[in-house]
């Protein structure tokens, strides 16, 4: 079985594959201080729970925070027998290579997210991932990375306005019943929500202009579906295309082999 791994600056996703759906997704809070020990030992236990007793055969490993993968390599290594495939190292092939300015290195779930989207959906697409940061990753017609835009995430922004400004309160993100909020919560959450609805379409229509081509917009990350209410933002909603992407580079890994 694969063990498909996404790190980010917040969480951590351990998702399992069986080779036809993942059998099971679970989230942690990322920390670079976490031993390879307590990992195996928080999966094996929420994989037991959840009664999953496969064998973890291969690791592929995506992280946007590098202090953490050399605990992930010798969990794979300890604990599972393997080499894990680490996407943005030159032991990982993707199936196209990015088109963009020469010496930039590009995080590697942006590269994982255009290799599952374009998997799934063709090329010429606009891949939205509301993240610790709110990423727009442009997916060329043969599916190779070409560049994007990078704003401040949600949470980020809200957890910024909450620190800098003494008086406000920090919020929870939820779409408000009305635009102009009668009490602090309600324009706060305002604010936010319509501000980055308004991000959203205005970026996705630049690039679109800039691009002079038809693009479909896929939305992934935990606060896409929520922003799916307020507007058609995106043409499909993905909540599974990190891990997708993943499972699309292991592949190609191992046919190529």
């Amino acid at each position: 079985m694969l063990l498909c791994i996404d790190c980010g600056n917040t969480n951590t996703v351990f998702a399992l594959w069986d080779g036809m759906r993942f059998a099971g997704t679970w989230r942690i809070a990322t920390d670079w201080r976490r031993t390879a020990d307590e990992y195996f030992v928080w999966l094996t236990s929420i994989m037991r729970l959840a009664g999953i007793e496969a064998a973890i055969t291969e690791v592929i490993v995506s992280s946007t925070v590098p202090r953490v993968v050399f605990n992930l390599r010798v969990l794979a290594d300890r604990y599972f027998g393997c080499r894990p495939l680490v996407v943005g190292k030159p032991g990982c092939r993707l199936p196209q290579a990015p088109r963009v300015d020469e010496g930039t290195i590009v995080g590697p779930d942006r590269l994982v997210n255009a290799a599952g989207a374009y998997d799934r959906h063709g090329g010429d697409l606009i891949v939205v991932d509301f993240g610790t940061a709110t990423t727009f990753d442009v997916v060329d017609q043969d599916g190779a990375y070409v560049g994007g835009v990078i704003a401040p995430g949600v949470n980020l922004s809200l957890e910024a306005l909450h620190m800098a400004a003494a008086a406000l309160p920090h919020v929870d993100v939820s779409k408000p019943q009305k635009i102009v909020g009668t009490n602090t919560v309600a324009c706060i959450q305002s604010g936010v929500f319509w501000g980055y609805v308004g991000l959203v379409k205005e970026i996705c229509q630049r690039i679109r202009a800039e691009r002079n081509r038809p693009m479909r917009i896929i939305g992934t990350g935990g606060l896409a579906p929520l922003f799916d209410t307020a507007d058609v933002l995106f043409d499909r909603v993905e909540d599974d295309l990190t891990m997708h992407g993943l499972t699309v580079i292991h592949r190609f890994n191992k046919e190529t082999a």
